[in-house]
Formats: structure tokens, C-alpha cells, sequence
């Protein structure tokens, strides 16, 4: 038989540790649910955006090695990332990504080229990204507000991306945002109210409430123990009484 005073302490243990994990238990569970009942396609914004940009292919493009010859003269270039051919507004450009002599390498740079008259292609106006933004979101939705961004804090729903972007909020029931850099000439990211509320409960999830994106941050590591520690309590509990 065991200890009455070893037993109270076991019993005592579980009820504090329940009390500290209790909540973020509750976190866990609901946040769980949530992703797993989810349509990721849904959160992502992939029903919001078509994601087809058809080039025909009987188009007279210019070389790329003239685009490169334009990004080298004009600019100090240190690596080349990427060289692609996109469609901005139904014209083809070279999209060019690189690196700056000096700069961040986790910086990047972009330099569009229209690939049918080899002419520069400055970064997009409001005028631009608005058009962009209605050509490819799906619905008869109206936009209602525009934003210019040049920076966004760890907590921002468009953190970590492409900067200077143009928010675009249009009027649709899952109060969806496209954001367009101006600089790429591209549709980067979708945000609407189910991504939001995934974010949310993502960062109850890993408990990073600094940047959201860190799981393995030393706060969930100790819940994560504790809570070990919990189910081991009660087990014990369970043998012992």
C-alpha cells in the first residue's frame, strides 16, 4: 500500500501541473482541430485568386541575355538568382532576381524587362497593382481599400514577404487581401478571415507570441515537459490509488 502522504503529494502535483497546462492544453486541442477540420486551399486563398498567366507561344521574345545586359550596366550586380517570364497585365516580362555587390544576401532585388520591346519596366503604380489584383481575384467583388507597404511588423499577416506591396482589400465575405509587390510585378500572397483565424490559433499552437513561426522556442519546450509531466502524474495517480 502506498504512502497516504506520498499519494497526497502525487495528487497534489497533478492538480498544479493541471492547472498551469490546463489552458494551453485547451490551445492545443482546439488549435488541432481547427487545422485538421480546415481547407488549407481555402485558408491559403486559393479559391480567391486564379493562378493561370497563359503566354502564347507564337510571341517574338527578346533574348535573355539582353535582359542580363540591361540589370548589368544599370546596376552592380553581385549573383543572379533567377530569370523568368511572367505576364503583367497580359504582357510577357523577363522577371530578373538578384543580389546587390555589398548588400544582405537575404535582400533581393528585382528588375522586370518587357520581353517584347526589351524596354524597362518600372515598379508597378497603385493604378497597375489594382488591375493585377482584379484581373486575377475571383468574383464579381469590388475593391474597397488600398494600402501601400513598405514595412510589416513579426505580427502581420503579410510578415516575412515581398516589400514595397500594395495591400488590396476587396469586399467579399471572407474580407480577402491580395497583396502585389510592386517591385516583382506579382501577386505574392492571399489573406482572408479563415487564414487569420489559422494564424491566430497557430501562434497559441507553438506560443511564439514574438514572431508566431518559432516551434521551438524555449516557453513551449517547458509546457511541453509539463505537460509530460502531467500525464505521468496522472498515470501514477491512477496505479497508486
Amino acid at each position: 500500500m502506498v504512502n497516504p502522504r506520498v499519494h497526497y503529494r502525487i495528487r497534489r502535483l497533478h492538480r498544479f501541473l493541471g492547472v498551469i497546462i490546463g489552458v494551453q492544453f485547451l490551445m492545443w486541442t482546439l488549435g488541432g482541430l481547427y487545422f485538421s477540420w480546415s481547407d488549407m486551399d481555402e485558408v491559403h486563398g486559393d479559391y480567391d485568386i486564379s493562378h493561370t498567366s497563359l503566354i502564347s507561344p507564337d510571341v517574338d521574345l527578346i533574348s535573355p541575355s539582353r535582359v542580363l545586359d540591361s540589370i548589368y550596366m544599370s546596376n552592380q550586380v553581385d549573383s543572379l538568382m533567377e530569370l523568368k517570364l511572367i505576364a503583367i497585365m497580359e504582357i510577357p516580362h523577363w522577371q530578373a532576381t538578384w543580389h546587390s555587390r555589398g548588400a544582405d544576401q537575404s535582400s533581393r532585388k528585382f528588375f522586370l524587362i518587357n520581353a517584347l520591346t526589351g524596354k524597362y519596366k518600372p515598379p508597378l503604380t497603385e493604378t497597375e497593382a489594382r488591375e493585377i489584383a482584379q484581373k486575377k481575384f475571383i468574383g464579381p467583388y469590388q475593391v474597397k481599400s488600398v494600402e501601400y507597404l513598405t514595412e510589416t511588423n513579426k505580427h502581420h499577416e503579410y510578415r516575412e514577404q515581398l516589400l514595397p506591396a500594395f495591400a488590396i482589400t476587396f469586399n467579399n465575405e471572407r474580407h480577402t487581401t491580395v497583396y502585389v509587390a510592386s517591385d516583382a510585378g506579382v501577386i505574392v500572397k492571399a489573406r482572408n478571415q479563415p487564414w487569420r483565424q489559422f494564424d491566430f490559433l497557430w501562434m497559441m499552437h507553438t506560443m511564439d507570441y514574438a514572431g508566431r513561426d518559432n516551434i521551438t522556442n524555449w516557453l513551449l519546450r517547458a509546457f511541453s515537459i509539463f505537460g509530460l509531466a502531467t500525464v505521468a502524474s496522472g498515470f501514477t495517480l491512477f496505479f497508486v490509488s
